[in-house]
């Protein structure tokens, strides 16, 4: 116990195992296990059914009852942050080529599953009011009006500023017409050897029924006539994924020019359809429901039952059309039709549709449009202390706990070369760790695999639901167990989500674990853009913790309780509350209270309430928010002490962090958990507590850098809108966290701190 808080956090496992998951027990005092099935964007019907318990108006206490702000909605707001780096003509234009790529990436992962849930529980008649009491038909209307102006002004923004811009900077996607007839020979050359054995024309006839249109697909509605016949026919011709959207001319001086792969189809249609008169074509673009739903305690398989609905996931209902804005009546009625789609889920848009292929661009080697190069640096603890000799892991965590912070500090010379170290360590045991997400040539998995073929024992928890890298999964999965490595999947009914990594070593005689507790993923290529921390430490009580937790993941164990680390679903819920009210108690004493907290996003509705409680008892709360949040901050009698930053930028901000006064004895967590039913309830999550004041103290001055008001962010305001504060009055820009914090941790390692 600590000032009245219980330290015992645990999971739950009381039922019979399946294959070698767990069981989740009903939690015994906290809200009940929803479907755990759903997605990671997020797990839509479970978020429902709390917003419905939820819906209660004002509390006993007088909060009122419009005190929430929608998810949804509030997820839009954060695409329109990316999309407003995007529009910034001071971002690198290659970086906002990027940020157009995002937003449109992100427009389709929000409509294939929170957009394609929703209506599948207004179809079914499941659907409830949300919590903030609009009717879901109600906000699907919000939902698709607000994402109509966005995806307008996206297209507008690639259209209007950006292509101009590109063009100056002699980058240029031209038109067919812009080239000479030459050119446009040597083009159809290629067509012909590159591109149209490809092909796969599909007519639409009474023989031929409507082809069924993949998900994502950019596709060419055609329309052709029989020279002399007065009638058109329909044919669908998809352009392949499989070669790149943007295909180079060859080079004239130091520019360089691109033909879009359906602009080149598009003006080859004779060869596809020889003999035919081409009377119309336009793009067009479908997105389906693309969610997967498991029932796990009826799988005796879950990897099997899983491939099986990712089999499905492409044969899901449409729900978004996007055709190019010149499309003709005709061919647009037949869509609409034969897809059975409404007139308000089509998307006319200018300009290319799926902008998300401007990733490719974005890519090409022009540094003086990008980004000034920035290479993480070794953190400073586990710098050699000669520089011809390679750096010996172990001896650094036994000096002392090191806390790196990522992609400031690199992934490559932290957590990969520990585990590749272990891997060839003869002293090394055994080696456990957890898998969400991963790249696809992973090192680390590949250090795994050399670590079992060593003989030493290797746990693998893999989670196999990891939303749209099932399949990735699937197959790192299978190759370890062929290595050799123990494979478990975790609890049935909760996804793994925690990150965790344990060595156990043989040292004097004696085993000594050594720990990695991290905010981010196992995956190399990512460490590279995604902000998160990662705690080393070789703590005993840490290492029983993490052994208990991989024991009760992977075997029979019931653990009830942890020392140094707060664990989801059972009491980090619990946890957060506590220390809530310990900092609303405190203000109501008249002593300093202050809560911080980072994270990705915020919308459980109990600890908003408690959030807002302390916010009313003068308790200063600042939250650094990357997503969705459903806070109202600023609202006389409610949240006048309640202060929300957002920041889009250089990296992707994804680290965890709960800080806490505690009457001067600050206590601050990091981990994997967001403030999320999810996350708090149908996740297996850690947070674990930093005891070293210089980690503390490291972690207080970077939130300090990012809430004030010299530093380049976005200010949530009551209304659920975001204003983006960037520049000065004398339009000077203001700072740049991202760029500081490389360098405050470049200096730190020349100081050798």
């Amino acid at each position: 116990m600590t000032d009245g808080i219980a330290t015992d956090t645990g999971l739950s496992g009381d039922e019979p195992r399946l294959d070698r998951r767990r069981t989740a027990r009903t939690l015994e005092d906290e809200q009940s296990f929803h479907d755990a099935n759903a997605a990671d964007f997020d797990d839509y019907d479970a978020e429902l059914d709390w917003s419905a318990e939820l819906q209660g108006g004002e509390t006993d206490d007088g909060l009122p009852a419009d005190r929430f702000l929608d998810r949804e909605l509030s997820w839009l707001a954060f695409n329109e942050r990316v999309l407003e780096m995007a529009e910034d003509p001071r971002t690198p234009l290659l970086e906002r080529a990027n940020f157009l790529a995002i937003f449109a990436s992100n427009m389709d992962e929000f409509f294939m599953v929170r957009v394609a849930g929703l209506k599948r529980r207004i179809a079914t008649g499941l659907a409830v009011p949300t919590n903030v009491g609009i009717a879901p038909a109600e906000l699907l209307a919000q939902i698709v009006q607000r994402a109509h102006e966005l995806q307008l002004r996206h297209a507008r923004a690639a259209r209007g500023s950006f292509e101009p811009e590109l063009d100056a900077a002699g980058i240029s996607v031209v038109a067919w017409h812009q080239l000479t007839p030459e050119e446009q020979e040597a083009m159809s050359a290629r067509f012909e050897a590159e591109i149209f054995p490809v092909l796969m024309p599909l007519a639409v006839d009474p023989a031929h029924p409507f082809p069924y249109i993949s998900g994502l697909s950019l596709n060419l509605a055609v329309r052709v006539r029989v020279p002399g016949e007065p009638e058109d026919q329909f044919a669908r011709l998809k352009v392949p994924a499989v070669l790149p959207r943007f295909v180079e001319l060859p080079r004239s001086g130091q520019s360089q020019r691109f033909l879009t792969l359906e602009e080149l189809i598009a003006n080859n249609l004779d060869e596809v359809f020889s003999g035919m008169e081409i009377v119309e074509h336009h793009a067009f673009r479908v997105t389906r429901n693309e969610d997967v739903t498991i029932d796990e305690d009826d799988t005796e398989n879950l990897i099997k039952a899983l491939e099986h609905e990712l089999s499905r996931r492409k044969f899901g209902p449409p729900i978004r059309l996007e055709v190019s804005e010149d499309i003709d009546d005709d061919t647009y009625a037949l869509l609409v039709d034969e897809l059975g789609i409404t007139e308000r889920e089509v998307y006319k848009l200018p300009g290319l549709l799926d902008l998300s292929g401007l990733f490719q661009l974005a890519g090409l080697d022009r540094p003086d449009l990008h980004y000034t190069k920035r290479v993480p640096v070794t953190a400073a603890a586990f710098l050699p202390t000669d520089q011809d000799e390679r750096a010996d892991f172990f001896q650094a965590i036994t000096r002392k706990d090191v806390l790196v912070h990522h992609p400031y500090e690199s992934f490559a010379t932290s957590v990969q070369a520990l585990l590749e170290q272990a891997a060839d360590d003869p002293d090394v045991l055994a080696i456990k760790q957890t898998l969400y997400r991963t790249s696809g040539d992973s090192p680390v998995v590949a250090a795994l695999i050399r670590a079992a073929a060593a003989g030493k024992q290797v746990l693998a928890l893999v989670e196999v639901k990891a939303r749209f890298d099932e399949q990735a999964n699937i197959r790192w999965a299978r190759q370890l167990e062929r290595a050799g490595v123990h494979v478990v999947y975790g609890i049935v009914g909760l996804k793994t989500h925690c990150k965790l990594m344990m060595i156990v070593r043989r040292e004097n005689g004696r085993l000594r674990n050594y720990c990695h507790i991290g905010t981010g993923n196992y995956n190399p290529k990512t460490s590279r853009i995604y902000e998160d921390f990662g705690l080393f430490t070789d703590n005993d009580q840490v290492g029983r913790d993490i052994t208990r937790l991989f024991n009760e993941l992977s075997g029979y164990a019931k653990e009830k309780s942890f020392q140094r680390l707060l664990v989801a679903p059972r009491h980090l819920r619990k946890g957060l509350l506590q220390r809530i009210e310990r900092e609303t108690r405190a203000a109501r004493d008249g002593r300093p209270a202050r809560i911080r907290l980072k994270v990705n996003s915020i919308v459980d509705e109990q600890l908003i309430d408690a959030l807002y409680r302390a916010s009313r008892a003068g308790v200063d709360v600042e939250i650094w928010v990357r997503g969705i949040c459903s806070i109202k901050p600023g609202v006389p009698g409610l949240s006048e002490r309640i202060t929300i930053r957002s920041i889009v930028g250089r990296y992707l901000e994804h680290s965890r962090v709960f800080a806490f006064w505690n009457d001067g004895d600050e206590e601050v967590f990091i981990g994997s958990a967001d403030m999320m039913h999810r996350n708090l309830d149908r996740r297996v999550e850690t947070l674990i507590q930093l005891t070293s004041s210089e980690h503390k103290r490291d972690i207080q001055q970077h939130f300090d850098k990012a809430m004030s008001p010299e530093t380049a962010s976005w200010w949530a305001e009551a209304d659920g809108t975001w204003t983006r504060r960037f520049y000065r009055e004398d339009g000077t820009a203001l700072d740049d966290l991202h760029r500081d914090r490389m360098m405050q941790i470049q200096r730190r390692k020349r100081s050798g701190r």
